[in-house]
């Protein structure tokens, strides 16, 4: 069987913004050091992922999952547009089943938007394939890149989703910048669909992002990112010499998740005049995630010039998703102020 071509845009020049070292060196020179997230899934990285996804602990996949099978219909309807934009795409295993009813329902073109050009790859065929009437277009970069490219490109309406709980597995500015960013992407009747996990006990959360005992996936994630700045800018870290741990920060609401270094150690970059020096016990970030009270995240966005359409929530694993529209010009004045 001869698998069908997926159609790729490189929406951020190729392989370009790998080499971006503004975001990483400001990064870097943060105390303690942190990793920007999106160098964590390069290809090995998002195969690691998937893993994580499946560790019993791990319930927010699972909790999004039964939420969208419970409700992609209701969703599909209310979205009521054919084109699907996504952000962190992944391997869109979730958003099959909403890809699935919308579908059902009109023709339909989906574009996802990820780091990983092997990942798009991939869940595009398996995508067309259990979808034959699905139009894929991977749109290979980042958020931004993205979302640029769907302002200049894509004047029919739109939904734009950004599913597990991946707004907040980043710093608040960023988050801001983000949200900004999408905001200014929608016109009038395009809806924006998106996932949080909200607050709960921290011995929940502390399980959900360490390795139980005998697994290991989180600790190869985290220690692929140290690898992957290796290789991508002549670094040397010694991986061996980390160890990963998560921990929840009940003052700001965020799992906190790091590598420790088990000894004393000094990291030069070859490609970007830096070195590092960490004493045992020094840390680097290289993952956030907040985790929201519900009414203040709604009040956030609808301050920002969205209206809150529908919203489903797992209310055993405080996990939602919200469905906001555009319905006038209110969201150009919110971002203009």
């Amino acid at each position: 069987m001869t698998l069908s071509r997926v159609d790729i845009v490189a929406v951020d020049e190729g392989a370009a913004f790998w080499e971006d070292r503004t975001a990483l060196l400001t990064g870097l020179q943060e105390n303690p050091p942190r990793v920007p997230a999106h160098f964590g899934y390069d290809a090995l990285g998002s195969d690691l992922f998937e893993l994580i996804t499946e560790l019993p602990d791990y319930y927010l996949t699972r909790v999004e999952h039964g939420l969208l099978k419970r409700h992609a219909g209701e969703i599909a309807d209310l979205i009521g547009c054919g084109l699907i934009a996504e952000l962190g795409s992944g391997s869109a295993k979730k958003t099959r089943l909403l890809l699935a009813a919308c579908a059902d329902r009109r023709p339909t073109s989906y574009l996802p938007i990820d780091v990983s050009r092997e990942m798009l790859e991939s869940s595009g065929r398996d995508l067309t394939a259990e979808l034959p009437g699905l139009r894929v277009q991977g749109l290979w970069g980042r958020y931004e890149a993205g979302l640029a490219w769907l302002r200049d490109s894509k004047p029919e309406p739109v939904a734009v989703s950004f599913l597990g709980s991946n707004l907040g597995n980043m710093p608040l500015d960023e988050r801001d910048r983000l949200l900004s960013e999408i905001i200014g992407t929608l016109r009038p009747s395009d809806g924006f669909l998106v996932s949080v996990d909200l607050l709960k006990p921290a011995q929940v959360l502390e399980a959900a992002y360490n390795d139980p005992v005998g697994r290991s996936p989180f600790t190869r994630f985290r220690l692929n990112h140290l690898d992957h700045l290796n290789r991508r800018f002549g670094g040397n870290f010694d991986s061996r010499i980390f160890s990963a741990r998560a921990h929840f920060d009940a003052d700001t609401g965020t799992v906190d998740a790091r590598v420790y270094a088990t000894e004393d150690h000094s990291v030069a970059f070859r490609d970007l005049d830096l070195e590092l020096n960490l004493r045992r016990g020094d840390s680097l970030n290289v993952g956030l995630s907040h985790k929201f009270r519900r009414e203040q995240f709604v009040a956030d966005v609808v301050a920002r010039g969205l209206d809150l359409h529908a919203q489903w929530t797992d209310e055993e694993w405080q996990y939602g998703i919200f469905l906001f529209t555009r319905s006038d010009e209110r969201g150009e004045a919110a971002n203009a102020l």
